[in-house]
């Protein structure tokens, strides 16, 4: 039997580690607690703000009026001229990162030797740390020349060179988050398939890429909402004339860009002008959250069990 002393000794240290963990359960539950109230708080100013702009403007005009001109005289608050701009810069830019970022991943995960792939997985995640700000210079100064020693009617602002720049920076969170999900694929598929006399090809496509499809639809699935959401690229390359358009060609603006360009003047708080950025902020995370809606479908739709 073992003496008071030891006894006390063992007590003492399980209630100092229940302590300790009760500590770290605090942090960590206060973290979340934190980030939940950010949320709230953030869509409660958005609701709140939006509220007091749809009571001077119409939902049917915010929705179906083809001009933007809210600081204008003749002021008109048709959000579709944004929304398409967002809209058709994301195309261009999901055109370039997905295929580009799925082909990459695929690479790394079946062919790559294991010293190429940690060498060039670094590489990548560089990419995706350069300030966007330097991603739109680029796109204005150096791909929308180039564009237009191709195409010489291409105006200095347009959304296919900003959409360019941004597939490129994308490419970045495609292939990391596609190369994880196919790395996670049990080793005994591949197996199996070698076995049956598939190539290497022939397994990556056939085999790896329908298993790790929940993975996969994740990684494009935030490749859209950080299209839709960026910002600065498109507030220097894509110019700032709202214009209801599907052409990559023309100049216009989007969602993020008509708030980073707007929330820099002097509207005075309060007016209609200003709460148009709320309205229009409003918009972009109910477009956001309707992606994240259907991301998180498809993963649950389409999830592996092994």
């Amino acid at each position: 039997m073992s003496s008071p002393a030891v006894t006390s000794d063992r007590l003492k240290k399980r209630q100092s580690r229940r302590l300790r963990e009760m500590g770290i359960e605090s942090l960590l539950f206060l973290a979340a607690l934190i980030s939940v109230i950010v949320t709230c708080a953030i869509v409660y100013i958005l609701v709140t703000e939006s509220a007091s702009f749809f009571a001077h403007v119409s939902l049917w005009d915010f929705l179906t009026d083809p001009q933007w001109t809210p600081l204008f005289d003749d002021a008109h608050y048709g959000v579709l001229p944004l929304i398409s701009g967002t809209l058709t810069s994301s195309l261009v830019a999901l055109g370039i990162a997905i295929p580009a970022g799925t082909l990459i991943a695929i690479f790394l995960s079946e062919f790559a030797s294991f010293r190429l792939r940690e060498a060039a997985k670094p590489v990548l995640e560089l990419l995706g740390g350069v300030p966007t700000v330097i991603f739109g210079y680029f796109a204005l100064l150096t791909v929308t020349p180039l564009l237009q020693t191709i195409w010489p009617e291409l105006p200095g602002f347009n959304l296919l060179s900003a959409g360019i720049v941004m597939g490129v920076m994308i490419i970045p969170y495609v292939s990391s988050l596609a190369e994880d999900a196919m790395r996670a694929v049990p080793m005994s598929l591949r197996e199996g398939s070698y076995a049956m006399g598939g190539t290497r090809l022939q397994t990556a496509l056939r085999v790896v890429m329908p298993a790790a499809t929940s993975g996969v639809a994740s990684a494009y699935v935030l490749a859209v909402s950080r299209a839709v959401g960026e910002t600065m690229i498109l507030t220097i390359a894509a110019g700032s004339q709202p214009n209801l358009t599907l052409n990559p060609a023309d100049s216009a603006m989007t969602l993020a860009s008509y708030i980073a360009g707007v929330a820099q003047g002097d509207l005075e708080h309060g007016s209609v002008g200003y709460q148009t950025i709320f309205a229009v902020g409003l918009t972009l995370v109910l477009m956001t959250l309707l992606l994240n809606i259907f991301g998180h479908w498809l993963r649950r739709r389409y999830r592996e069990v092994y």
